[in-house]
Formats: C-alpha cells, structure tokens, sequence
C-alpha cells in the first residue's frame, strides 16, 4: 500500500513509519512539526518509498499520486501545562487539528477511497467512573475544562470519523491509545515517563504529584504499533482499546525507574496539581482488542522500561 501518516514525525507516529516500511509499503509524512521532531525520522531520508511533506493538516491536504490508506495521528499529545508541546499551550491549534485536521485527512481518505484510522485516546472516557473502561462506556467528560480542548477535540474526531463511515461509506477505524511510551519520546514531553527517566538519569528526585496512589497502565510503543498496524488490516469499524491493562500507581512507576536506572534519585511528593478532570484512574479493558484483533501487549514493564532509559540516556 501507499500510506499517508499524519503527525509521522512525533513519537508514535514514527515508530508506525518504521513499521509499514519494513512492511514493505510507501510511507507518506505530512506534519507541522510544532510537537514532531525531524530526527524522529531522519533515518528514512532519502529512501525512494518515503516522502516527507511539511505541512498543517488544518489546512486542506494535498498528496500527490494515488493514496491507500490514510491513518492520522497529528494532534499535541501531552496534557503537561508546563511544557511548551502540550495541548494546554496549544488550546486553538489542538482544536482545531482535532475538528478541521480530521475532516480534511477524511476527505483524502475519501477522495483515494482509502483505508482510514483514526488515532483516538482513552482521554475520551474522561475521569471515568467505569472501571477498567470498556469501548462501550460513553465517558465522564468536562467539557469546558482545562484537558477539553483535547478531550472533546477526540471525541469530535471519532463523531466526524463515524459520519464519513455511515453517510459516505468509508473505510474506517478508530484506536482508542491509552498511556504509551518509549525511546522518542521529548525529553521534555511532560508526562510521567520522560519526566520520571529524566529526573533519575540526572540524580534529581523524581517529583510526585499528590501521595502517587493515581494509577496509569503504561504500553510500550512497539505493543502499540502492532495493534494499530492489525487494527489498519482489519475490517473493524468501531473503536478498539489499545493498552496494557497491567494498571500500578504512580508512586510504583517511580520506583522501578530508580531501580532501573541504578539512581540514587529518592521520591519527592509535591503538592498536589491537577484539576477536577483529571483521572484517578486509567485501565483499558483490551477485550476487544483480543477477539478481534487477537492481540496484547507483549513487552513488559522492566523491559520496556530499560529499552527506553537506554535512549534517554543516549539523548541526555
């Protein structure tokens, strides 16, 4: 196939270019780079089957030649307020990649008659009061608060993504991404995992927010991919969890990082800092996934977590 991937540039993104390559399909990049990073994917330079595009994806999309499928995954990611790349500093743009990014990446699929994925998240489940959260459970979402304008940017995108799939008759798929790292990822993203690495690498304390009792199910990055890329093969219509269900607290996290990285870093709690959105507590429920895509996760923590200290380190 010949693919077109927006967002190819950031973490996950690249990770998936990397794959359909060795699939032996044409890569096409399409990203702003305001949260990408070209040395994500400096690597495929030059290669004949993979084509970078500058571009914003809010704006209409124009890929030269014949398109097969169309997975879109451009949109900040990091809920961090800190960081310069999360989406409470880039309210307007993630919004707006969320509504008009998603339609006009629909409207290649469509004009191709191509294969379409959308990458969702499980924000869209909110603060959830199910627990593990199922595809069928419809969220406990604030819709003017601080995570809204990704929150409901996603929830949005999967509205726009089923329309095209009922009214058009698209080729569609949804994969609801829950917690995800390894090596890419901005040293300076502002979630959990680079924050906990970086602190330990550098033998600062790791800061935790609260007593560290929240909880996250962290999913290696080469899990994931290889449930998108059965996802993008399947002929399933309606969201899919993509995630380890393997759920520890924070505080936990913490220690595995210092034993891993060999750091005398200790634990630092802080004053609690969130607002009322943000989960307590984040689980997938991968069933679906299972049945229909007969997948989960394979790496786990300790080695995930390893893989990616060595790349932190590297890059520190």
């Amino acid at each position: 196939m010949r693919v077109l991937v927006t967002g190819g540039a950031g973490f996950i993104g690249s990770h998936l270019c990397d794959r359909l390559l060795a699939e032996g399909h044409e890569v096409v990049v399409v990203d702003n780079l305001v949260t990408g990073d070209m040395q994500n994917i400096t690597h495929l330079a030059g290669r004949p089957d993979f084509l970078f595009l500058q571009h914003d994806v809010s704006n209409f999309i124009f890929v030269p030649g014949k398109l097969d499928a169309v997975l879109h995954l451009a949109s900040p990611a990091s809920p961090n307020p800190a960081s310069p790349f999360g989406y409470p500093q880039l309210p307007i743009q993630t919004l707006k990649v969320g509504g008009l990014g998603t339609h006009n990446a629909l409207g290649v699929a469509r004009a191709n008659r191509a294969r379409f994925l959308m990458a969702s998240t499980s924000e869209v489940y909110g603060d959830p009061q199910e627990h593990p959260q199922r595809e069928e459970y419809w969220g406990h979402v604030d819709p003017i608060g601080p995570r809204s304008v990704y929150d409901e940017a996603k929830r949005f995108a999967e509205a726009m993504t089923m329309a095209y799939h009922r009214y058009h008759g698209l080729d569609t798929r949804i994969a609801r991404i829950f917690n995800t790292y390894g090596p890419r990822l901005r040293l300076d993203d502002g979630r959990v995992v680079p924050n906990f690495i970086c602190q330990a690498l550098r033998g600062e304390p790791l800061t935790i927010y609260g007593d560290g009792s929240q909880t996250r199910s962290f999913c290696y990055i080469d899990d994931l991919v290889e449930g998108l890329y059965r996802l993008l093969l399947s002929d399933y219509h309606f969201p899919v969890n993509l995630g380890n269900p393997n759920e520890m607290t924070i505080r936990q996290l913490g220690e595995r990082v210092v034993e891993l990285t060999d750091s005398g870093s200790s634990l630092e709690t802080l004053a609690e800092r969130r607002d009322d959105s943000d989960p307590d507590r984040r689980q997938p429920d991968i069933s679906r996934a299972k049945e229909v895509l007969e997948w989960q996760p394979a790496v786990g923590l300790d080695d995930g977590l390893t893989r990616t200290i060595a790349n932190f380190r590297q890059r520190l």
